[in-house]
């Protein structure tokens, strides 16, 4: 009895160590990761692992796992334009590693290989695209400067294996001085409009009375021809017209009392 037993403790001992060198060979690679193979004796091994479990020599082998997938990062740099003007700009990459160049990232930068080259190449870059540029046409032409930033940047990035999705400015803001100077120019602008439209409306003004003037001295060259050639039946007409008016304006008012014609009144009587 107690025989089997010590075989059975046997048994069980080598069931738990065949059991821990089973999981210490198999390792896992999640949906979007890759995995590099250091061996200890050969070095880094130029083959990429992909998704799946897999398996290894234990102790001879370690899986190192990164994310290939596009990951954000924002890289805020203080440079100066062509003018000298102190210009603060934030960029927004999304970025991601070749997998191919997997092996050559982990042995030259290691894990962290983005905190090691996104901001020395990003500050490199945007320093030599701003410094072609002053300081207005940064604002202006904004389109044309983050072209030519991820075109090179992009191209920079290749040479250490770094995939560049996408390459936005989202912050671009100058020094204080240059801030109140552009204040001030566009105050003065709107001050210069608001000066010339003053003088177009008081030019627009003395056109406008040139040209009344210019018809009251027409319409009295008119007249005075008119009355002219009309003489005394013209004054009898215009005589007529007033005595109508008068009497309309006298019809309508309620302190005036119509007698028929030729009856005498009170006032007309004999002293």
């Amino acid at each position: 009895m107690a025989r089997i037993f010590n075989n059975l403790a046997k048994l069980g001992v080598g069931l738990a160590v065949t059991g821990g060198v089973l999981q210490s060979a198999l390792y896992n690679v999640d949906g979007g990761q890759r995995a590099v193979i250091f061996d200890r004796f050969r070095g880094v091994q130029d083959e990429v692992v992909g998704e799946g479990t897999h398996f290894l020599i234990p102790w001879a082998q370690k899986p190192i796992i990164y994310d290939i997938r596009s990951k954000p990062r924002n890289v805020p740099v203080v440079t100066g334009s062509k003018d000298l003007q102190n210009v603060n700009i934030t960029l927004r990459i999304l970025f991601r590693p070749q997998v191919p160049a997997l092996p050559k990232i982990f042995t030259n930068l290691g894990i962290d290989y983005d905190e090691r080259v996104l901001p020395s190449i990003t500050q490199e870059v945007l320093k030599a695209v701003v410094a072609q540029f002053d300081a207005s046409d940064l604002i202006t032409q904004r389109e044309i400067v983050s072209t030519k930033v991820s075109e090179e940047l992009t191209e920079r990035a290749l040479q250490f294996g770094i995939v560049l999705d996408d390459i936005s400015l989202t912050h671009l803001t100058f020094g204080r001085e240059f801030t109140d100077a552009v204040e001030a120019k566009q105050v003065a602008q709107q001050e210069a409009e608001r000066a010339r439209y003053i003088v177009e409306k008081a030019e627009q003004q003395k056109k406008a009375a040139v040209i009344s003037a210019e018809g009251d001295s027409k319409a009295a060259e008119l007249l005075a021809k008119a009355f002219g050639a009309a003489g005394e039946g013209l004054v009898e007409l215009r005589k007529l017209e007033a005595a109508e008016d008068i009497a309309y304006q006298m019809s309508r008012s309620r302190n005036v009392a119509y007698l028929p014609q030729g009856q005498q009144t009170l006032l007309s009587l004999p002293q």
